[in-house]
């Protein structure tokens, strides 16, 4: 009890340690969690009028690569790989049914989809992907792009 005796408080170092340990271990997993369902392998867009949106809600991300060697778009989710859009329906659909459930406790106001195209993509493989999230419902789709 160093420093009770003269009317001094005492600074306990260990507690705060643990509370900043705790604190960084879980925006170490926050962080993580979400840069998982970012494709470094796609080059974006830039766009100099972008403007950035919160994510507050409930969002599903749609990779789309460019394979420029074999002229190809691959659809990504998760780390899943789907050749045809077609195979994005059942993905979008598990996404959608966990998102409307946060919608109805309310955690998040709405649902939607990201999609990163590369840049080099045809539009007909963004539109894929776009027809794919509208044949499941999900009507909120915006497009992920730099702002450089």
């Amino acid at each position: 009890m160093a420093g009770a005796a003269d009317g001094e408080p005492e600074f306990q170092v260990a507690p705060m340690v643990d509370v900043l340990l705790t604190i960084l271990v879980f925006f170490m997993m926050i962080t993580s969690a979400q840069v998982l369902k970012v494709d470094k392998t796609i080059t974006l867009p830039v766009a100099p009028d972008a403007q950035k949106r919160e994510s507050k809600r409930g969002e599903v991300i749609v990779n789309i690569r460019w394979h420029a060697d074999v002229k190809k778009a691959e659809f990504v989710i998760d780390d899943h790989v789907y050749r045809t859009a077609g195979e994005l329906i059942a993905p979008l659909k598990a996404a959608k049914a966990i998102g409307e459930k946060k919608v109805a406790q309310n955690e998040n106001p709405a649902f939607r989809a990201v999609i990163r195209g590369d840049q080099d993509a045809p539009a007909l493989y963004i539109s894929q992907a776009m027809n794919a999230c509208g044949d499941v419902g999900i009507s909120d789709i915006s497009f992920s792009t730099l702002n450089r």
